[in-house]
């Protein structure tokens, strides 16, 4: 059995994400973060990696 599992990197399509770790009850409390300009944010509760769908359409200006 591994130690630790391997850190999930999840494509999403808005500027501002919800997680709460996805593991319903072993998850954590829910969390919004807001992607950086680079288009990516972790969670300092479960590092998940959370990272811009490419070709999304954020309402940013110019799209």
């Amino acid at each position: 059995m591994s130690a630790m599992q391997p850190v999930e990197t999840i494509e999403v399509e808005t500027l501002t994400v919800g997680c709460d770790g996805g593991g319903g009850a072993l998850g954590h409390p829910l969390v919004y973060l807001t992607l950086s300009a680079e288009g990516k944010v972790e969670c300092p509760y479960c590092s998940r990696h959370f990272v811009l769908k490419e070709g999304a359409k954020t309402g940013t200006h110019g799209h």
